[in-house]
């Protein structure tokens, strides 16, 4: 299931089953709001890499791949900036105790690195409900 819905000019919204294979749906949908807001290259780039993290991240641990569940992304327009937001319907995590990939002990370690990029990469993160919905700001001033 992929739906498209705009439910006001300042909203824009895809909804995905929890299966892996849906994640390659969030590169069109980056590339409607990468036209609707003229993103410049770097930070269409930096939309799409975090984006696709938080997207997978929802579909394999928040909902397990229980393709009964969905993954909802809505963007929300703010002044000089656009927000994110990815929601699953699992029980969250605590993102306060996530181990830093950086560290040398964790180097080797498969997984761990999705919220660590989306951190690097977009302006601001936020986390709601325990952890399973997080939303992330770009700044559009950037590109300007």
């Amino acid at each position: 299931m992929v739906n498209y819905l705009l439910p006001n000019h300042s909203e824009l919204m895809l909804r995905l089953s929890s299966n892996p294979r849906n994640v390659a749906r969030v590169e069109a949908f980056v590339e409607r709001i990468a036209h609707k807001y003229q993103i410049a290259p770097d930070l269409y780039g930096n939309i799409l890499i975090s984006l696709t993290e938080a997207v997978n991240n929802a579909i394999i641990h928040g909902n397990e791949k229980d393709e009964s569940k969905t993954v909802e992304v809505v963007l929300k327009e703010a002044e000089d900036a656009i927000a994110l937001r990815v929601r699953d319907e699992g029980r969250g995590f605590d993102y306060n105790s996530l181990p830093d990939p950086t560290q040398p002990e964790n180097l080797t370690r498969i997984g761990g690195r999705g919220v660590f990029l989306i951190h690097q990469l977009s302006d601001g993160v936020d986390y709601q409900d325990n952890g399973s919905t997080v939303e992330m700001r770009f700044s559009l001033n950037q590109q300007r």
